[in-house]
């Protein structure tokens, strides 16, 4: 860090992810990443950190990104649930940074589920 500009950088961009992590999801979209050691063990920590920034890079509103611990499917880890008001919810599952970036594109931002990504296409 050379500057009072990339410090101040590094404070909203770290304040963005802390509000949509803290944002009130009531009435909208809630994104819950499981946490619990296998989530950890196959990588959530990445796909947490990859969500956060996509939707703070989007400033995208109204999304709350929690977490969890076992959703209970080991098997899957990690595994992301996307609850939107209204809607069943839509299980992701063996995600990565990657994949959680289109997630947030594809299904919070423009409706569109990645089907590919769920837990039934994984399944069958």
């Amino acid at each position: 860090m050379k500057s009072l500009e990339e410090l101040l950088a590094i404070k909203e961009k770290a304040q963005a992810q802390m509000a949509a992590r803290d944002a009130d999801g009531n009435d909208g979209i809630r994104v819950v990443v499981g946490m619990a050691t296998c989530g950890i063990a196959a990588g959530a920590r990445p796909v947490l950190k990859a969500i956060t920034d996509e939707i703070a890079k989007r400033n995208v509103k109204n999304v709350a990104v929690s977490q969890t611990g076992c959703i209970g499917m080991c098997q899957y880890e990690p595994i992301v649930e996307v609850f939107e008001p209204g809607k069943e919810k839509v299980t992701y599952v063996q995600m990565t940074a990657e994949k959680a970036v289109k997630v947030i594109a594809e299904h919070v931002v423009n409706g569109k589920p990645v089907v590919e990504y769920t837990v039934g296409a994984v399944t069958e």
